[in-house]
């Protein structure tokens, strides 16, 4: 490939190989073949300019790799492909400020040069369209917005004012246009969040044997195995197996629906428990999936309601803006004064200004690593008053640590007791299970596969089958409620003692307590700094959910200041407190981040995900940070609420102005043409207000201060 380096600034590089070099799709087709290099991160092409621009790990040895590369790709090696979300909605924002600059340097030249009789012949063909929206509401008995700019447009007109019509109608396009862009994000935003980012998947043969193949080349009949924790990539049948698939992703339900032989599941749930082997009849486009991704193409539910509001504030004053334009004429049957009111449009000002702010807010909290799924979740993140706190990985930093192994009985010692649990829990990713595994390695403690296939029961702990015996190892709730496992007295006096220091994992065989191992998972430093700013932020109820005993969760309700907690919390637990704490009126934030928080951050207001949460919760959660720092929920608190505070400040400054230009054309101190330029400069001026950074220095340097004078007094 032949082309042109234009830029190079050590991490991004754009090339041009000109405006032919490739089509829309084959662009497409080229970013993905880029990166299927790791070290690079994005790629973005062009097809008008043969432009390619490249997001890469800084160094010259990768910077050669990628000359390399582009020097190898010939025309042969060109294919069509569809765009990724993330170049959709790059697409979205720059053909947006296309459209905009486009705008605004065609009203600009157009005032400059064009003869006064083409630009007043070029405003009246423009005002066809207003005057026919005004028409059509008219005929339709609505006394709305576009009957107020239709009828403000013609009086215009009519007096001569073509400048005023000009320039009304000119902000108008401008508000239609953010409008849509604001839209047009939302649902992109829906549908990032929707799609599914699937590579591989494993097809299981005749034989029975499991090959992985890439997901695009899954046919209709193949048999696929998805397993505990994997988003299920096809429409299907199960055909073997049994699961509890989460399908909050297609249902909104929170709670996980069991599966089993002739069950149908969807592509875009999650399996949370079990395997299943899922028989494949709807792939690609043709899945339940992505059905209801093209309803969102026609969908208007994405608006923040503050945005909605805003749309019905508009229409609401219309009928008063009408009335104040009849009785100025009336009691002055003067229609210069008339038009003069007419032309104070306020709907015109809060339309624009709204959105303004929306993607304003949404922008910045994308700058700062927060990626929010729409509007109305930054509101509801800003009207909360109630935040409920999943304990491990998310007020921790979900790397427990072994702290002691205690026998609890003469038939096995201590090592034996820490090998065996380490050989049961090895096979899955908990942090707790990790943590015992590597303590078990630590100590040099090696362990040979002495169990049957073991079964995971969510939030409860694992069966197996050890050295020919019944194994259990899990929670208090599951051993010795569900499991019925028998304790001595002399057991009792020990388990007192330990469960008021740490978190407890059980080990019981053949239906007897044998030993307990001590987990410790120390709170995160800035967590209780986060939660007292959360409260002096407003919100006036913080509460935290864990599977942990009573001791250790009240161990960690104290370290971080928080009065209201519940141990022992199933995940179901988890869903019915939050639809509870709803339920008597409270605003819910949830921040979680394994897979038994899903149906929490399903049902809550508004959720928010960490960044090393698992793929389910990221689906489910309206809002995903990036950055492993708590303090980015003080920061998106100020955010939100900083937004809806400019909202309501231009609501206050737009019926000021108005109200004040209003009062000055009935009494006819200011003529049409003044109370339109002072009317249109002042929306400029507010919308460009609505632009504004929200966060200021000081709202990210507090939360680092802290920090560091913690790390300096732990130390």
């Amino acid at each position: 490939m032949k082309y042109k380096v234009m830029y190079d600034n050590g991490s991004r590089l754009r090339v041009r190989s000109g405006q032919w070099a490739f089509t829309k799709k084959e662009g497409y087709g080229l970013a993905s073949l880029l990166l299927e290099h790791d070290f690079i991160n994005e790629v973005y092409t062009s097809h008008r300019n043969g432009s390619i621009i490249i997001y890469y790990d800084s160094g010259d040895k990768n910077k050669k790799k990628i000359f390399s590369i582009l020097n190898k790709i010939t025309i042969d090696d060109l294919f069509e492909a569809e765009p990724t979300q993330i170049q959709v909605s790059k697409e979205i924002s720059d053909d947006f400020y296309l459209k905009l600059s486009s705008m605004i340097f065609k009203r600009f030249m157009g005032r400059l040069f064009l003869p006064m009789p083409i630009k007043n012949v070029l405003t009246f063909y423009r005002a066809i369209k207003y005057i026919w929206e005004g028409l059509d509401s008219l005929t339709d008995f609505r006394v709305d917005v576009a009957l107020l700019d239709g009828a403000a447009v013609s009086g215009a007109l009519w007096q001569g004012e073509y400048a005023s019509a000009s320039s009304m109608m000119f902000l108008l396009s401008i508000s239609d246009a953010l409008e849509d862009y604001t839209i047009q994000k939302a649902k992109s935003n829906l549908k990032d969040s929707l799609a599914l980012n699937i590579d591989t998947v494993w097809v299981v043969g005749e034989d029975g044997e499991e090959t992985q193949m890439p997901a695009i080349d899954i046919e209709k009949g193949d048999k696929i195995k998805i397993h505990m924790g994997d988003v299920i990539p096809v429409d299907g049948k199960v055909i073997d197996g049994e699961a509890m698939v989460n399908e909050a992703s297609m249902t909104g339900e929170p709670l996980a629906v069991h599966k089993r032989d002739g069950k149908t599941v969807h592509a875009g749930t999650v399996v949370e428990e079990g395997n299943i082997i899922v028989e494949t009849y709807s792939i690609n486009k043709e899945t339940r999936l992505n059905k209801i991704i093209d309803l969102i193409e026609n969908s208007e539910e994405l608006k923040a309601d503050t945005q909605s509001k805003a749309e019905k504030l508009a229409d609401s004053i219309v009928p008063y803006s009408f009335l104040a334009t009849a009785l100025t004429y009336l009691f002055t049957g003067n229609a210069s004064k008339a038009l003069s009111v007419l032309m104070v449009d306020f709907s015109c000002a809060i339309k624009l200004t709204t959105p303004l702010s929306i993607i304003s807010a949404m922008s910045e909290a994308s700058d700062n690593r927060m990626m929010v799924k729409g509007g109305k979740f930054l509101e509801n993140y800003a009207n909360a008053d109630t935040i409920v706190f999943d304990k491990t990985g998310t007020l921790t930093n979900a790397t427990p640590k072994v702290v002691d192994v205690i026998p609890m009985s003469r038939r096995y010692k201590r090592d034996e007791i820490l090998r065996m649990s380490a050989c049961i829990e090895e096979h899955f990713a908990h942090s707790i299970a990790t943590a015992i595994v590597k303590k078990a390695e630590e100590e040099g403690l090696k362990h040979e596969e002495d169990h049957s296939e073991v079964e995971y029961i969510v939030a409860h702990g694992i069966v197996t089958e050890y050295d020919g015996k019944r194994a259990v190892i899990g929670s208090k709730h599951f051993l010795f409620d569900d499991e019925k496992v028998k304790v001595t007295k002399t057991q009792q006096k020990k388990l007192n003692k330990v469960e008021k220091e740490h978190s407890v994992v059980y080990l019981a065989i053949n239906g007897k307590l044998e030993g307990v191992i001590c987990i410790d998972d120390p709170v995160r430093q800035e967590a209780k700094y986060v939660i007292e700013e959360l409260k002096s932020l407003g919100i006036e109820n913080v509460i935290m959910l864990t599977g942990d005993s009573e001791s250790g969760a009240k161990a960690g309700a104290k370290a971080l200041g928080i009065t209201e907690y519940k141990s022992q919390v199933l995940p179901e637990d988890k869903s019915r407190i939050v639809e509870e704490l709803k339920a008597e009126g409270k605003t819910v934030i949830m921040v979680g981040d394994g897979i038994n928080d899903s149906p929490a951050l399903a049902a809550a207001d508004v959720s928010v995900s960490m960044k090393h949460s698992s793929d389910i919760a990221r689906e489910v959660a309206d809002v995903s940070l990036l950055s492993d720092d708590l303090h980015d929920l003080v920061t998106l608190r100020k955010l939100s609420m900083g937004m809806l505070d400019k909202i309501n400040t231009n609501y206050r400054n737009i019926v000021a102005v108005n109200g004040s230009l209003l009062v000055l054309g009935v009494f006819g101190v200011i003529p049409p043409t003044t109370s339109s330029m002072i009317h249109n400069l002042s929306t400029m001026l507010f919308g460009a207000m609505s632009t504004k950074s929200v966060l200021k220095d000081e709202d990210f340097n507090k939360g680092i201060e802290v920090e560091a004078i913690e790390v300096a007094d732990a130390s």
